[in-house]
């Protein structure tokens, strides 16, 4: 989980958001930070189920037009094995869910 991870989300290829989030993960807990620089915000929940490989975050940050939103992640590792592995799932923001991807960098 230790890494910086880019992706997106959105609805279709040409509607998406790009979203960075920097991870720590000590053997127990994850902390983090998501679009890391002067409006970053630090993840309030973080959680792994190594037996499914299942990642669940929250976050409350703004959307495009300066909206707080609760933001709900869910996904799983996909290709756990290898370095670049990445989580797929669903972004959840405004009451609207969106398909997600992001991958960790080298």
């Amino acid at each position: 989980m230790t890494g910086t991870w880019h992706g997106s989300f959105g609805l279709d290829a040409k509607n998406r958001t790009d979203v960075t989030m920097v991870l720590t993960w000590d053997g127990k807990q994850i902390s983090g930070l998501v679009n890391p620089g002067p409006d970053s915000v630090k993840l309030k929940e973080a959680t792994l189920d190594p037996s499914q490989w299942a990642v669940h975050f929250e976050v409350d940050m703004k959307d495009k037009s300066g909206t707080v939103n609760h933001v709900v992640v869910d996904g799983k590792i996909d290709d756990v094995t290898l370095i670049r592995r990445s989580i797929i799932g669903t972004w959840k923001q405004g009451g609207v869910e969106y398909p997600f991807k992001m991958t960790r960098d080298i």
